[in-house]
């Protein structure tokens, strides 16, 4: 069979796709991580950067010894494996992502990091800060919290995947987005799009951007189709 790397998104943790690496282990050799500070996995001292993320990921599949992979990423997901594959292109059989944010700009940056403050999450909303606390468990939830808006706060300042970087990646993307999404637009996910050179792009109806929300059937399925897609035009080994 061959491989599938599932990645979850910002403030999230592998264990959030479990549902979705059910639905698809009878296809798949399909395996998860925590990304770094995640999961209840060590936090550096630093704040996150996404080159952190790129390292994990790469790290894994050595580990793993997976010389090459499919990989679904969520979010910040997608972003941490189109990041990676501009740098090991030759790791990737192909890539889809969900629910990404690809106009990264000092100004949307500081949109997004204004809503990460641990404090006016606890008040605003206990109930999420109270998950956040079980899902990081041993670290502390605050640190992630706040580590990852300083990392979005690099990304406005110094987008990875960019206008030059995009064009030159050669691996099969689709690019998936739900049409009432109120973290990602369709127009910045149509913008990535017409910038790979091997992509499709699914705008998803009645889709919003929790991971929870989702259906994991309708999705894993959607992984299939689109990984079958992509191994006959590419010509990609079934192991």
């Amino acid at each position: 069979m061959q491989n599938l790397v599932l990645l979850h998104g910002a403030l999230g943790s592998a264990a959030m796709l479990e549902p979705l690496k059910e639905a698809l282990q009878d296809t798949f050799e399909v395996y998860t991580l925590n990304f770094t500070g995640h999961g209840g996995s060590e936090l550096p001292q630093q704040p996150f950067r996404m080159e952190h993320f790129t390292r994990d990921l790469i790290d894994f599949m050595d580990k793993e010894q997976l010389g090459s992979a499919h990989v679904f990423g969520y979010s910040m997901g997608g972003y941490a494996a189109l990041s990676c594959a501009l740098q090991y292109p030759e790791r990737f059989q192909s890539i889809y992502t969900l629910a990404t944010k690809f106009a990264w700009s000092a100004e949307a940056a500081a949109e997004e990091a204004k809503l990460l403050n641990p404090e006016r999450m606890q008040e605003k909303v206990p109930q999420f800060a109270a998950t956040l606390k079980l899902r990081h468990a041993t670290q502390d939830w605050t640190q992630v919290v706040t580590h990852t808006a300083a990392m979005m706060q690099a990304l406005g300042q110094h987008p990875i995947l960019t206008p030059e970087s995009l064009p030159t990646l050669q691996v099969p993307v689709q690019i998936a987005v739900g049409d009432r999404d109120n973290m990602v637009t369709v127009e910045e996910s149509l913008w990535a799009y017409r910038l790979l050179p091997h992509a499709s792009l699914q705008v998803l109806p009645a889709t919003r951007h929790p991971f929870e929300t989702l259906a994991v059937e309708g999705l894993s399925q959607q992984i299939r189709q689109f990984i079958s897609r992509a191994s006959v035009d590419f010509k990609i080994p079934n192991e």
